[in-house]
């Protein structure tokens, strides 16, 4: 096929690397029936490297068939592991760039979590936007305005004393517009902070991380993808690095004006490296998780998934399971209840295991491990426990 010029730099020098047809479009969308889940839309994947910056994106994605609403369940505050890590840092940021008694935009706001915890931690006031933006699910939003829509040029006046994204950008394909959007929307200012987060595609590639690739990601960064794309678009990249066991990368950028910044990065060649090691060794990866799944399985042990999320769709439709896993089990009570797009396993609470008694119970994010380990102690489940 011929690919989509680079959307974070326009090059054209682009290498399909990787193919899968037919994955679920939304994997945040859980359905309220097992048929309706197992008919769910589904799309193609074609993984392109730009060898001029170290971009990678989807190059079959379609924009329309992925849906962002009310209905679109992302959050992950349900996690005491991963409220710490938001929490520590918000105060981060704020410590870092004196953000108090300031006004903090979020872009992407999703259910508003972290736009609170600004707001709160720094005495701030607050503008979030996301479609997928629930009023009924804010316990307290004094000082904060919502709006339920999608970022656009009609924004460009949220300008604030900070900008924060955080896992946004990985579901824009016009990288560089949107980021030239955002710097469009400060004008002459110098001072406004842009504080971004998003996944660390450098780790997925490394680790043959396919659970964490899906449709609604349809673009993967580095640490020195993502500071060029800021660097090209006008910002001095103050800071750019990995969090949350490198999973994530933060960026740090403000409007450029010749100020003291971080060097350049270029992790373009470290890059492909590791997109050879992904092409070469991905094969034998998906087959050895389907292989021992399938074993387990026919050795008559009950198996669930933990984790009822991206991570889970994505590893359920690559490997083609379907009967090997009757239950995902969820801490989000949202998520409960409702059925696993493409797969349609039925998500349940982790009380339910009380009475179902798994063998095996695979958890979809290593970092919760502890976590999830102390919930199926303190239920009384001695299930051997397994990380992806």
């Amino acid at each position: 096929m011929t690919t989509l010029p680079c959307p974070s730099c326009g090059e054209t020098d682009v290498r399909v690397f990787h193919e899968q047809t037919g994955i679920p479009v939304n994997s945040c969308l859980l359905l309220p029936d097992a048929g309706a889940a197992r008919e769910f839309p589904r799309g193609d994947l074609v993984l392109a490297f730009c060898r001029a910056c170290g971009f990678i994106y989807n190059a079959a994605f379609d924009k329309t068939v992925s849906e962002y609403s009310a209905r679109y369940e992302e959050t992950q505050g349900f996690s005491p592991r991963f409220r710490a890590f938001a929490r520590d840092l918000a105060q981060r940021w704020i410590d870092t760039y004196n953000l108090r008694a300031k006004h903090i935009v979020e872009i992407g706001c999703g259910k508003g979590e972290f736009l609170a915890l600004m707001c709160e931690l720094g005495g701030n006031r607050g503008t979030g936007i996301d479609p997928s933006y629930r009023p009924e699910r804010m316990e307290s939003a004094a000082g904060i305005e919502f709006i339920r829509d999608f970022y656009s040029e009609r924004y460009r006046d949220l300008t604030g004393d900070a900008i924060i994204c955080r896992h946004t950008l990985e579901h824009i394909q016009p990288t560089r517009q949107f980021v030239e959007t955002v710097r469009a929307s400060v004008e002459d200012r110098t001072d406004p902070v842009i504080l971004f987060e998003l996944p660390d595609v450098y780790r997925v590639l490394r680790e043959i991380a396919f659970w964490d690739i899906y449709y609604e990601h349809c673009s993967y960064f580095t640490l020195g993808s993502l500071a060029s794309l800021f660097r090209r678009c006008g910002f001095d990249v103050l800071n750019v690095t990995t969090e949350y066991d490198d999973q994530y990368i933060t960026v740090e950028a403000v409007p450029a004006s010749g100020r003291e910044a971080s060097p350049p990065e270029s992790d373009v060649e470290q890059t492909e490296k590791a997109v050879d090691y992904f092409e070469a060794n991905y094969p034998a990866r998906v087959a050895e998780w389907r292989r021992d799944l399938q074993a387990t399985a026919g050795d008559g042990r009950k198996l669930v998934l933990w984790g009822g999320g991206s991570k889970g769709v994505a590893y359920l439709t690559t490997l083609g399971i379907s009967d090997e896993v009757e239950y995902v089990v969820d801490v989000n009570p949202y998520k409960q209840n409702m059925f696993m797009a493409g797969t349609g396993q039925k998500v349940v609470a982790p009380e339910f295991l009380r009475e179902y008694r798994p063998d095996v119970v695979v958890a979809m994010n290593g970092i919760y491990r502890d976590e999830i380990q102390a919930d199926l102690d303190a239920l009384g489940i001695e299930a051997e426990l397994r990380t992806v």
